[in-house]
């Protein structure tokens, strides 16, 4: 599970990984991705639904949709997430998305710390359009946090866990930095690429964030610094990135 798949009836690669998510997702050659926010974030299903509207009005097929941002109302526990995403991904196995467990497409979801969300809600969404000539760089690599994935559950694999301590933070952040990186490899992109940079934190990036950050070119169009937690008890900090020419709000 190395090198990036390839989901030929939404025109993009994708990196595996586990069942509710890819790594992140670029498009094919001669297609570009855009990317929608709603205006008033819909619950999942009605999300879904707006979604698919969009989809059909614009011409692209259900199988375009490649990458979502979601809020929940707050952080998981190992087996709600594990609850949640089960139904999360019904609706994108109805789609023909996701089958046998593969799952292309990239996923961000975290939880505002303050006026959190009554209910998970979509946040934004991108899929893949035709854009002849266009190289195939375009890309959305999902969030992750400090936790490798792999067996046992999240508190076995979280970095420095309950230590929010600036040493502890700043290499929480370097491991998820490492991660961008591994996944943006795969797709074959790189932070040069990246329009817009997201962290996901309510403890103080500060301490790193010029050397960590801004020093390894990880905000070449500046850093956006959501006062949020990631989706899964434990974890303290999560980031995602996008390379996209065409962002909309609906």
């Amino acid at each position: 599970m190395s090198g990036a798949r390839t989901f030929e009836p939404g025109a993009y690669r994708y990196v595996p990984g586990p069942f509710q998510y890819s790594g992140g997702v670029a498009a094919e050659p001669d297609h570009g991705i855009e990317r929608v926010r709603f205006r008033d974030p819909p619950g999942i299903a009605e999300g879904f639904q707006r979604i698919e509207a969009h989809l059909t009005d614009i011409g692209r097929p259900l199988t375009a949709f490649c990458a979502c941002e979601l809020r929940s109302p707050a952080p998981f526990t190992d087996q709600g997430f594990i609850d949640f995403n089960r139904v999360y991904v019904g609706t994108l196995e109805r789609w023909g998305i996701f089958r046998d467990d593969d799952n292309p497409v990239a996923r961000s979801n975290v939880c505002p710390e303050i006026d959190p969300p009554d209910e998970p809600r979509f946040e934004a969404f991108c899929y893949t359009v035709p854009r002849p000539g266009a190289a195939g760089s375009e890309f959305h690599i999902a969030g992750s946090g400090e936790a490798p994935e792999g067996p046992g559950s999240y508190a076995e694999r979280i970095i420095r866990l309950d230590d929010q301590s600036a040493e502890a933070m700043a290499e929480k952040a370097r491991y998820v930095l490492g991660e961008m990186e591994r996944r943006m490899g795969i797709l074959g992109v790189g932070w040069a690429g990246a329009t817009t940079t997201q962290v996901y934190s309510v403890y103080d990036i500060h301490p790193f964030l010029a050397e960590e950050i801004i020093a390894r070119g990880a905000a070449p169009a500046g850093l956006t610094w959501y006062y949020a937690r990631p989706p899964v008890r434990g974890l303290d900090y999560e980031m995602d990135l996008r390379g996209i020419g065409v962002e909309r709000l609906l």
